[in-house]
């Protein structure tokens, strides 16, 4: 989004600053999701993060990076602008860093001993990301220092989209700053490719940018989850939790011709129904489920629309108080890998009980 189409974006970035240096919490938009910032040099700014989101102190955060000035350059000096945070960044990590950043991928490296514990979960590894956002990046170069900004909600919940979400999230915080950058792009968090182990990628959690696609630019293997590499377990990383970005009305994910036999599976709640179809479906076949209201909702059957849609139709629909959501299985392959992980989490997550998840 254009800066200009926002009307006094310039006063709202100033205010914005001006929190951030005061020590406060501003939430900022990303092409991924909005994020609740605080000056990541700046302990109890970043301490206030996780209170107001009720955030686990072990669960990392993300460092947001602002882009090199290029300075008529062939390439930005990305290695000055990690240095304060990570060590040991291989040409692999920079061939990396030079085709998808800024963008929607988060890498992690070893920490640079200066780099607080209350942004690492104790680890000894530290999550960077320069984001797309072009009002993200204007905060980024005026204030002149990195922000930690997970998702701009209460833990756990679906990660907001616009900067209404943001409001409704936290309206016991009448004060917060909200950079309003408009709609988000993609619509879900960042894809994390851990690099803290050698020559080792391993994929932590799939987003926008996919493997294959790291692979096709750079020459770089990234290994799918779970692998471990000289007895060295992956690093924690935001959003790797199993409930995680959920609604309060139990959700859960039907099988293509299933949608039957999932609505048996929950006798006692499935009065009113809101049902996912994809768009490129005529109609929900309802023969043989007359005895529920179910309102059919059109999902784009395209991953990177899907994906741009997701978090908004999950929480309309749970500010709508259905009785139970049922969302279709995405199909397979690797651009579904990141929307497939939100769905999965979100319904282990979702329902009244959410609560008795958080420590998953």
């Amino acid at each position: 989004m254009l800066e200009d189409s926002l009307p006094y974006s310039n006063i709202a970035v100033n205010d914005a600053i001006q929190a951030l240096q005061q020590g406060g919490l501003v939430a900022i938009p990303t092409e991924t999701v909005y994020g609740l910032a605080a000056d990541a040099t700046n302990i109890e700014a970043i301490q206030k993060i996780y209170v107001m989101k009720n955030r686990p102190a072990n669960h990392p955060l993300i460092v947001h990076l602002a882009e090199p000035e290029n300075n008529n350059l062939t390439e930005p000096d990305w290695l000055s602008v990690l240095t304060p945070w990570a060590r040991d960044v291989s040409e692999e990590a920079l061939r990396i860093i030079f085709a998808f950043w800024p963008g929607p991928l988060t890498l992690v490296f070893k920490k640079d001993r200066h780099v607080f514990n209350e942004i690492t979960g104790g680890q000894d590894t530290v999550a960077l990301r320069s984001p797309a956002h072009p009002v993200a990046q204007e905060l980024l170069r005026k204030f002149g220092k990195a922000v930690v900004a997970p998702s701009a909600n209460r833990f756990g919940k679906i990660s907001p989209t616009s900067a209404a979400d943001v409001r409704n999230e936290f309206t016991n915080y009448p004060d917060l700053v909200v950079l309003d950058g408009g709609d988000c792009d993609i619509g879900i968090e960042s894809t994390i490719v851990d690099l803290s182990n050698g020559d080792c990628a391993t994929l932590l959690r799939p987003g926008a940018i996919t493997p294959a696609e790291i692979f096709k630019r750079t020459g770089v293997v990234v290994n799918k989850p779970g692998v471990v590499f000289d007895n060295q377990l992956t690093a924690r990383v935001s959003g790797s939790f199993r409930a995680h970005y959920a609604p309060t009305t139990p959700l859960r994910i039907y099988s293509p011709g299933r949608l039957l036999d999932c609505l048996s599976e929950y006798p006692d709640i499935k009065t009113r129904v809101a049902v996912a179809v994809w768009d490129s479906d005529s109609s929900l076949n309802q023969d043989g489920i007359s005895y529920v209201q179910i309102n059919e909702v059109l999902v784009p059957a395209g991953s990177v629309e899907f994906a741009n849609r997701l978090y908004r139709v999950l929480r309309d629909l749970d500010q709508q108080q259905w009785d139970l959501i049922l969302f279709p299985e995405p199909p397979s392959g690797e651009e579904w890998d990141g929307v497939r992980d939100r769905l999965q989490r979100a319904c282990f997550g979702s329902g009244p009980s959410l609560s008795s998840h958080s420590n998953n």
